[in-house]
């Protein structure tokens, strides 16, 4: 295609929100003239499913739910006033309470104020407040946020002794909706333990943003903590970032969480233009369609040409690929639908897997995000009349021109600066994005139950693992096999499982469990000691 060509592509095409700085240039992806023509019927039924999703039908038709993060940042448009009234009064309670510790008016017991956030959640209670502390933290932040989101024991240790004394005047902020999440629950005791080791009192410390009447919930009221914040069940993890879960943390961080709000608010004013090539989230939605043929058959690439948004494509790993990766349909088909995420920072993935993508397996679309402004305060020069921002730009521009080149098809989307607004926005627009190309592809994006099957195996896991140790235990004298143990427990099939559990065991000293080398691997002994 010529630089002509390209030139009348970019301008017919090119999609721009005024009121977020925000452009999307889809010109570099090969669909043909009459893709959007075809694609008008099947887009407006998409249209239709979000006003009613919007409007509060049921959106998750598995667990008969609600979908309603769209009312986070538009109480107004919420079916019921009582639930405006709910997020409206969650917000300024967010908002007053983060007021009340940055004043020191709720402190800690043995100091003036506290200076720490200690965040425990996994997945969408993790990985949106991340983003946001990350995009828009930095040195003059009113907390210092530390997270917790796996149940790493040696990642654990290293979180807290980056707090170390500081741990008596850091405020832990634990988030699950249903508060049987195991990784969080981990988190939890262990940092309470942590602060019963220092002889502190846990509770005097601690917040909880949960569901009503869930474990966690009923465990912070016993426990006498701080606050409870709700969760409602008509917000998904992954799109919760802007409920509490993720406004809380970045209250007491100090950022401009109303600015989150107004930029995502605006964009789903945005999203719900009719007109395509007006939509940027339809015009993402159809170029995944149009990339993948419908069925997710190439890789999206996430590209950020900006530090601050490193984690922006690990929040989008768990946004696409939670909500697209689906086994069936709504008709009850297999399909095997979704989109793989990933992607690293210009211009540091230069000299990583960009030689892969121009010159390897065709099998991926690229995103580029590129950012206006370079730095706050005072440009430099690195050379005459060039800033270091200035190659940033031009590695950006270049590595798209060297990708399309080889046939490899990109989009670009531009924005003013990496800011609260920027960031609302950006959220927004992707949280709308997966919801229309869901329609397209007719699956249901709200519910996830590939992570409730990997969390039932682990149950079965740990089962076995009980088993195990109550076995060896009672017969401290004798050595087994795993073989020997798995038919003495009734479980000849687990035999591999009984083996693995033994050797995570007995290299864990405080299981009590020693192992004993036999002729080979397989035939190690294991015995209580």
């Amino acid at each position: 295609m010529s630089e002509r060509r390209l030139w009348e592509r970019y301008q017919k095409y090119l999609c721009a929100v005024e009121s977020v700085g925000l452009t999307l240039d889809v010109s570099r992806m090969n669909f043909a003239d009459d893709f959007l023509e075809r694609m008008a019927a099947p887009l407006a039924r998409a249209f239709d499913a979000m006003e009613a999703l919007e409007q509060g039908g049921i959106a998750n038709p598995d667990e008969q739910r609600r979908v309603g993060h769209y009312w986070l940042r538009a109480p107004e448009l919420a079916p019921e006033p009582a639930l405006t009234k709910e997020i409206q009064d969650t917000v300024a309670a967010v908002n007053a309470f983060a007021a009340d510790v940055h004043a020191g008016r709720v402190k800690p017991p043995t100091a003036a104020r506290f200076t720490h956030v200690l965040l425990v959640g996994i997945g969408g209670s993790a990985l949106g407040p991340q983003l946001v502390a990350d995009a828009l933290g930095g040195p003059g932040d009113t907390l210092r946020v530390t997270f917790l989101d796996n149940t790493d024991p040696d990642g654990i240790d290293r979180a807290l002794a980056t707090l170390g004394d500081a741990l008596a005047q850091t405020l832990t902020v634990v988030i699950s909706k249903s508060g049987g999440t195991k990784e969080t629950r981990n988190g939890m005791v262990e940092a309470e333990r942590a602060y019963t080791r220092r002889g502190l009192v846990f509770g005097a410390h601690a917040v909880a943003v949960t569901g009503d009447g869930s474990e966690l919930d009923r465990t912070a009221k016993q426990g006498q903590w701080l606050r409870i914040f709700p969760m409602w069940d008509w917000v998904g993890g992954r799109t919760s970032v802007l409920s509490a879960v993720g406004l809380l943390p970045a209250r007491l961080q100090g950022l401009d969480t109303d600015g989150l709000l107004a930029g995502a608010r605006d964009m789903d004013v945005a999203t719900r233009a009719r007109d395509a090539v007006k939509n940027p989230a339809a015009l993402l939605a159809l170029m995944w369609f149009h990339a993948g043929g419908g069925k997710g058959q190439k890789d999206m690439v996430i590209l950020p040409y900006k530090d601050r948004l490193l984690l922006l494509s690990k929040y989008l790993q768990q946004l696409v690929m939670e909500s697209l990766g689906k086994e069936k349909d709504l008709a009850g088909a297999v399909v095997n639908q979704g989109i793989a995420v990933y992607g690293n920072k210009g211009s540091t993935d230069q000299h990583a897997y960009v030689q892969q993508l121009r010159e390897g397996v065709n099998n991926f679309f690229a995103t580029f995000v590129e950012v206006l402004k370079d730095r706050e305060g005072e440009g430099f020069q690195v050379e005459p009349d060039i800033t270091s921002g200035d190659y940033l730009f031009g590695f950006l521009l270049g590595t798209r021109r060297a990708l399309f080149e080889k046939g490899r098809e990109s989009m670009s989307l531009t924005v003013p600066d990496v800011s609260a607004r920027t960031l609302g926005a950006l959220i927004a627009l992707y949280e709308r994005a997966v919801g229309l190309y869901a329609t397209l592809v007719n699956i249901n994006a709200y519910h996830q139950p590939g992570v409730e099957a990997g969390k039932k195996a682990a149950g079965v896991v740990l089962q076995v693992q009980r088993q195990v140790v109550e076995r060896l235990r009672a017969e401290p004298s004798r050595a087994h096999s795993a073989e020997e143990l798995a038919q003495a427990l009734g479980t000849p099939d687990e035999v591999e499982t009984v083996f693995k559990v033994l050797e995570h065991l007995s290299a864990n000293a405080p299981s009590g469990i020693r192992r004993e080398p036999g002729a080979s691997r397989f035939q190690a002994r294991y015995r209580a000691s």
